[in-house]
């Protein structure tokens, strides 16, 4: 069976709401999808995983959650040569710098990003979701 991690943080929910939605269309027969917040993840293991999607708001000054988030995506790092790969999150000013960043990071540590990053500005509507559960079907469709 193919599995597919979905890991996300969220400090408003935003970003929540759309880990949910991507992880809804990601799934599939033949499939096991595990939605993971950092913040209550613990050790999982980073290599059992066939495709990943990760979602972080922008922070700060265009940068990933550092205290949460980052270890987390340093940790799983390593595993994500040669696998799948989607990224998405919430903002409330940005231009897309993190996620363009991020995905560029991504590439260089030889993920197969499958899909343009997806940024959805404050708190997602319906069209925001069923832009995430499209983005979760193109995941799985790499599969």
């Amino acid at each position: 069976m193919k599995r597919i991690a979905v890991i996300y943080y969220s400090r408003s929910g935003n970003t929540e709401m759309m880990a949910e939605a991507l992880a809804e269309g990601a799934g599939g027969e033949g499939l096991e999808v595990d939605l993971m917040d950092v913040s209550r993840m613990g050790r999982k293991a980073e290599r059992d995983y066939d495709a990943y999607a990760f979602g972080c708001p922008a922070m700060g000054a265009e940068q990933l959650e550092e205290v949460e988030f980052l270890p987390v995506w340093k940790r799983f790092s390593p595993y994500l040569k040669g696998k799948p790969l989607v990224l998405f999150g919430s903002c409330g000013w940005s231009d897309g710098t993190w996620l363009r960043n991020w995905e560029e990071e991504a590439r260089g540590l030889g993920a197969l990003v499958c899909a343009p990053p997806l940024a959805v500005r404050e708190e997602p509507g319906e069209e925001d979701l069923a832009a995430c559960r499209d983005l979760g079907r193109a995941l799985r469709e790499s599969l």
